[in-house]
C-alpha cells in the first residue's frame, strides 16, 4: 500500500470517529486498530487529526474519545508486557504514542475532562495488566497505567535499549522485560554507569517519541492558572517520580547522562552536522525538558526536605540532591558548561560547528542543581570552573538584552548570578584575568572577569529592553555582593560604575519614583566596600571617583524643598538608559544586540518579587562565616513599598526621608584627603597625563584616615513561592515555544501564561 493510501485509510478512521453519533464499542478491535496499524509520520498524525475535530468528538461523542484514549493506553500496556517482539508491535507503540501526544492537550484544556485519566478504568489492575475480572478497589487509574507502560517501554530490549541476550539464544521477550534490571540498561555513561552503549539511531528515535508523550502528560500544568500555592503538585510528575515506578533511578541517570554526555560538535569534523541528521540532539532536547519538569519540588527548595531523613518524595529530586562523588559532580558541570559555551565557539569556517538551541533549558537545569544540591553549588565555586558558567551567561544577557521575546532568558541568567554572588568564593574567582575573546558588542578592555560582568551589566541597564527595569536592583545587588573581593577594577569598568551613579542620581530620575533611591544606595555601598576593603589595587576606581566628585557633592546637597523637587521632575530626560553613555567606544568584533523580530512569539511571565523578598542579608564575620541579619524596615537600600501611581504631591513629605541615610561619609573623606593632593601634584609638576596621577594614587594610602570599616553585608538569594511560580511559568513557556515540530500545544487553551505575537 502506498503512503498516500495509508494516510487516506487513517484519515477515514478519524472521520468515522468524528461523525459516528453512536458510541463505538471498546470490543470493536477492527475499528480501533485502524488508528495504530498504519505507517504514518508524526507530522501526518498532527495534520490528519485536526484540533477542531478533536474538540468536536470531545463535545459531541465523549464516550468515543474516552474509548480511543483507553484503547491506545491498553495497546501500550500490552506492548510493555509483551516486550514488543515484532516490527508490527513496535509500529503500534509508536502510533499510539503519537496519537496520545496529539490528543492529551485537548483533554487538559477542558476542566470537565481533566480528571478522566485519573478515574479508575474497569479491568485495569494495580499489577499493570488490563483484565475484565479485576476487583474495583484494585483498579488502577488510566494515567498510572499509561505512565508505567511508558517507563517500561523506555527500557525495552531491541526497541529502546540494546538487548543483552547472547546471539543465537532464544528467549521470551515478555519474560525478558518482566525480569529486566533496568539499571544495567542506562542509556549513556556518566553518573552511576561506566559503559557507553553503542549509538543506535532507531532506539534514539523511539526514546524521543516516548519522552515527547511523557512531556505532554506532564503538561497538564499549562492548563491551570498561575498559583503561588507551593503545595500544588503535578499529579503526573508526582506519580512518575514515585516509588511506584520501578525505573526511576535508571531513568533519572539515563536522562542526566544523555544530556551531560552530549557532544554537539560531531567528532571534530567541520560541517559534520550538515551531512548527517543528529538523532541524538532531538533525544537530548526531549530528555532535558522532561528532566527539568520532573525535578519539581513542592516546597520550592530542597532545603526544607533536610528535616526528612528520607528526602523528598519526588525520587528525581531525591537522587539529584544526593549526588556527591567528585567525578559525578565534575561530569555534570563539565557537560553543562561545554554545552552552554557551544554557541560562543568561534571557528575560521563559518557555520562549521553545530549551534545548540536548548541553552535556556540548560540554565534551568543548572539552577535546579544549585538549588537542590548544595554540594554541587560548593563544587562549582571551588575552582575557576565557575567562570566557564559565567561567560556564557554574560554572553546571553548581552545578546538578549534588547529582545523582548528573550526577557525570560535575561531573568534566569541574573537569578543564577544572584545565587552565586551570595558565596564569597564567587567574588574571589572573578579576579581571574579575562583573556577569551567572545564576540560581544562591548568596549575592548584589559582586565578580569569582574570587569566583564560590570561592563555587561552596564550594557543591560543602559541599552536593554524597558521590560528589564525591574531587574536593575538585582543586577546592582550582585555587584554589591562581589565588591568586597574585587582586587583591581579596570578603568573601563570603573567609568561604567560612575556612569550608572550619575544616571541614577540625576534628580529628575531619583525623585520620579519612590523606589529609585535604593539604586543609588547600592552603588554607594559598592564604592564603600572597595574603598574600605580593596583600596590598594583600585587606583582606577579612586581616580574615576575623583574625576566625578561633583556627582557626590550634588547628592549630598540634593534639594529638599517642594519647588526644587517639582523643577527637577519637570526636567525629565528621555530615559535613564542613555545619560552620557559612552556607547561610541571601540567594541569587540560583534553585531549589536537586536530587538525581537516582528511576528515572533513570546510567552508572558509572572512578575518577579522585589529584591527584599528574594534575598536575606548576612553579615560576614572576621573568620569569614556569615550571620543572618534580621530585615530592618528603615534600611536605606530596602525597597519602599510605594506604588508608581501615587502622585508626587502625596509623597513629598517623606520623599527625601532617606537623604540623611546616604552612606557618603567614606567617599567624602576620601575626596577630602586625596583631591587637594592630586591638585597640588598637577600644579607643581604641570601634569596633565592621567597615567602619572594613577601612579601617584597606586602608592597612596588612607590608613587611619577613613571611618571605621563597616561590616560586609551580603544579600543571599532566598527561595520563595514567588520565584518558584516565576520559574514554573518560564520553564513551561520555553517548552511550549521550543516544541513546534510537531506543534504539541499550539492553539490550545493554555492558562499558565499567554502566548503573544510581537
Amino acid at each position: 500500500m502506498g503512503n498516500s493510501d495509508t494516510k487516506l485509510h487513517f484519515r477515514k478512521a478519524v472521520i468515522q470517529l468524528t461523525t459516528k453519533t453512536q458510541p463505538v464499542e471498546a470490543t470493536d478491535d477492527a475499528f480501533w486498530d485502524q488508528f495504530w496499524t498504519s505507517a504514518i509520520s508524526v507530522q501526518d498524525v498532527f495534520a490528519l487529526v485536526p484540533a477542531a475535530e478533536i474538540r468536536a468528538v470531545r463535545e459531541e461523542s465523549p464516550s468515543n474519545l474516552a474509548t480511543l484514549c483507553f484503547k491506545a493506553v491498553e495497546r501500550l500496556v500490552q506492548a510493555a508486557d509483551s516486550g514488543c517482539p515484532s516490527e508490527k508491535e513496535r509500529r503500534i507503540v509508536v502510533n499510539c504514542t503519537r496519537l496520545l501526544t496529539r490528543i492529551l492537550p485537548y483533554i487538559f484544556e477542558d476542566a470537565d475532562w481533566r480528571g478522566f485519566f485519573w478515574s479508575t478504568i474497569p479491568g485495569a489492575s494495580r499489577g499493570g495488566c488490563l483484565d475484565e475480572d479485576v476487583d474495583e478497589n484494585e483498579a488502577r487509574p488510566l494515567a498510572e497505567s499509561l505512565l508505567l507502560a511508558v517507563a517500561d517501554l523506555l527500557f525495552c530490549p531491541d526497541f529502546t535499549v540494546q538487548s543483552h541476550k547472547k546471539s543465537g539464544t532464544v528467549s521470551d521477550p515478555a519474560e525478558e522485560i518482566r525480569s529486566i534490571d533496568s539499571c544495567e540498561y542506562i542509556w549513556e555513561a556518566g553518573v552511576g554507569f561506566a559503559q557507553s552503549p553503542p549509538l543506535n539511531y532507531v532506539h534514539d528515535l523511539h526514546r524521543t517519541e516516548l519522552l515527547k508523550l511523557l512531556l505532554t502528560c506532564f503538561s497538564e500544568a499549562m492548563y491551570l492558572p498561575p498559583s503561588s500555592d507551593s503545595k500544588v503538585i503535578n499529579p503526573w510528575v508526582a506519580f512518575f517520580c514515585s516509588a511506584e515506578n520501578r525505573h526511576t533511578l535508571p531513568l533519572f541517570t539515563s536522562l542526566l547522562n544523555v544530556v551531560c554526555g552530549y557532544d554537539p560538535v560531531g567528532y571534530g569534523v567541520p560541517y559534520n552536522h550538515l551531512l548527517f541528521s543528529d538523532s541524538r540532539e532531538q533525544l537530548v532536547e526531549q530528555a532535558l525538558q522532561v528532566l527539568v519538569v520532573a525535578l519539581e519540588h513542592e516546597a520550592g527548595s530542597a532545603a526544607s526536605s533536610a528535616l526528612q531523613p528520607a528526602g523528598p518524595d519526588n525520587l528525581f529530586v531525591n537522587y539529584l540532591s544526593r549526588i556527591h562523588r567528585e567525578e559525578d559532580l565534575s561530569f555534570i558541570l563539565r557537560g553543562l558548561t561545554q554545552l552552554l559555551n557551544n554557541p560562543l565557539i568561534q571557528t575560521y569556517l563559518p557555520r562549521s560547528t553545530k549551534k545548540i538551541q536548548f541553552h535556556q533549558e540548560l540554565l534551568i537545569l543548572f539552577w535546579k542543581f544549585c538549588d537542590f544540591n548544595k554540594k554541587f553549588l560548593f563544587f562549582v565555586l571551588k575552582s575557576s570552573d565557575v567562570l566557564e558558567m559565567l561567560v556564557p551567561i554574560l554572553f546571553y544577557l548581552n545578546d538578549a538584552r534588547a529582545d523582548q521575546s528573550r526577557v525570560g532568558l535575561v531573568h534566569i541568567g541574573v537569578f543564577i548570578l544572584l545565587l552565586l554572588s551570595g558565596e564569597r568564593n564567587f567574588g574571589v574567582r572573578l579576579n581571574k584575568p579575562y583573556t577569551l575573546r567572545v564576540p560581544m558588542d562591548i568596549p575592548v578592555f584589559t582586565g578580569t572577569h569582574a570587569d566583564l560582568l560590570i561592563v555587561i551589566f552596564h550594557k543591560v541597564i543602559t541599552s536593554g529592553h524597558q521590560r528589564l527595569h525591574p531587574l536593575f536592583d538585582c543586577l546592582l545587588t550582585i555587584i554589591v555582593n562581589i565588591s568586597p573581593y574585587l582586587k583591581s577594577l579596570s578603568m573601563v569598568a570603573a567609568n561604567k560604575l560612575l556612569h550608572l551613579l550619575e544616571a541614577f542620581s540625576a534628580p529628575w530620575f531619583l525623585l520620579s519614583a519612590q523606589r529609585h533611591h535604593h539604586l543609588v544606595f547600592f552603588l554607594l555601598e559598592v564604592f564603600n566596600n572597595i574603598i574600605q576593603y580593596q583600596f590598594d589595587g583600585n587606583s582606577n576606581l579612586v581616580y574615576a571617583i575623583i574625576r566625578k566628585r561633583n556627582v557626590f557633592h550634588q547628592l549630598a546637597n540634593l534639594p529638599t524643598d517642594k519647588e526644587s523637587i517639582q523643577n527637577a521632575l519637570q526636567r525629565k530626560k528621555p530615559g535613564v538608559s542613555r545619560v552620557n553613555s559612552a556607547d561610541s567606544e571601540a567594541t569587540e568584533d560583534s553585531k549589536p544586540a537586536e530587538p525581537a523580530e516582528p511576528g515572533a512569539l513570546k510567552a508572558s511571565l509572572e512578575a518577579t518579587p522585589g529584591i527584599d523578598k528574594i534575598t536575606e542579608k548576612a553579615q560576614v564575620s572576621k573568620d569569614g562565616t556569615m550571620v543572618t541579619v534580621p530585615h530592618s524596615p528603615c534600611d536605606g537600600s530596602a525597597i519602599d513599598g510605594a506604588s508608581d501611581t501615587e502622585s508626587n504631591s502625596e509623597r513629598d513629605p517623606e520623599l527625601l526621608s532617606w537623604k540623611t541615610r546616604l552612606p557618603l561619609q567614606t567617599i567624602m573623606r576620601l575626596l577630602q584627603v586625596l583631591v587637594p593632593q592630586v591638585e597640588k601634584i598637577c600644579i607643581d609638576k604641570g601634569l596633565t597625563d592621567e597615567s602619572e596621577i594613577l601612579k601617584f594614587l597606586q602608592h597612596g594610602t588612607l590608613v587611619g584616615l577613613l571611618p571605621v570599616p563597616h561590616p560586609i553585608l551580603i544579600r543571599k538569594y532566598q527561595a520563595n513561592a514567588g520565584t518558584a511560580m516565576w520559574f514554573r511559568t518560564y520553564m513551561w513557556g520555553v517548552i511550549y515555544l521550543r516544541n513546534v515540530d510537531p506543534p504539541i500545544w499550539y492553539d490550545t487553551d493554555i492558562r499558565l501564561f499567554e502566548i503573544q505575537r510581537i
